[in-house]
């Protein structure tokens, strides 16, 4: 038994024009399955049986408050040029430079439309062949604890842990990194990007659910009502949804 992430969820009061900004980000087709959610993918993504990862945006009635994101997208660059140009180019999509403290870094951090956090990576060899997306990266106080958890929940690998940081890639070497950086402060509210996890076919849903909750998950209410899919967070209390299989 074992997961794979499938989709990053981004929760926006505009789905679609938060959606519109995150294709012309990445380069990918947009496109609508239901009233107030918004998907972003290559063309030909199939979410059941997924090579990376997806990009949906999700309505939601609450905007954004100022505390910053514990997840976050890292997109990857292949030249200065590149940086620069892709930073002109979000920032007339409607991005706006934001401060999360960073200081003299050579990346550029930037906000989507609503005020999701992003970076814009100056060029690095690691991520020469993940696509636009480089990481989804996740703040936490402890990587290797992250690393424990998140190794036995899904199936991706694990390529290196430290006490600084911890870094997953997918089983089949190709998409986005997943990595967990430590970082100072605490989860003080729910996020608005998270992970969305599917079983493979052959594998129970509720047995998943027992399983991670084995693992140290926690279940979640953040009002989803009676729906098909299972809301948790992991030992650090990151949200993540275990989809069902449609």
């Amino acid at each position: 038994m074992t997961l794979r992430p499938v989709l990053v969820n981004i929760k926006a009061v505009d789905d679609a024009a938060v959606g519109r900004f995150w294709g012309e980000a990445l380069g990918w087709s947009v496109s609508s399955n239901a009233p107030g959610e918004t998907n972003v993918g290559r063309v030909g993504f199939d979410w059941r049986d997924p090579v990376g990862v997806r990009v949906d945006v999700v309505a939601v009635p609450e905007p954004k408050t100022a505390v910053k994101n514990r997840v976050h997208l890292d997109l990857a660059t292949t030249s200065a040029a590149h940086q620069a140009d892709l930073v002109a180019r979000l920032r007339s999509l409607g991005a706006t430079p934001a401060d999360v403290g960073q200081g003299d870094v050579p990346w550029t951090v930037l906000a989507d439309p609503e005020g999701n956090e992003f970076c814009v990576l100056e060029p690095r060899e690691v991520y020469r062949d993940t696509g636009p997306i480089a990481a989804v990266v996740v703040d936490c106080a402890d990587p290797r604890a992250m690393a424990r958890f998140w190794d036995e929940a899904v199936d991706w690998t694990l390529h290196e842990v430290t006490d600084d940081h911890a870094v997953f890639r997918s089983a089949e070497g190709v998409g986005p990194y997943l990595e967990f950086l430590r970082t100072p402060g605490a989860k003080t509210v729910p996020d608005r990007v998270h992970l969305d996890l599917l079983r493979y076919p052959r594998d129970d849903q509720e047995a998943e659910v027992t399983r991670l909750r084995a693992l140290g998950a926690t279940d979640l209410d953040v009002g989803q009502g009676d729906v098909p899919w299972k809301c948790l967070a992991d030992p650090e209390g990151h949200e993540f949804c275990l989809l069902a299989r449609s």
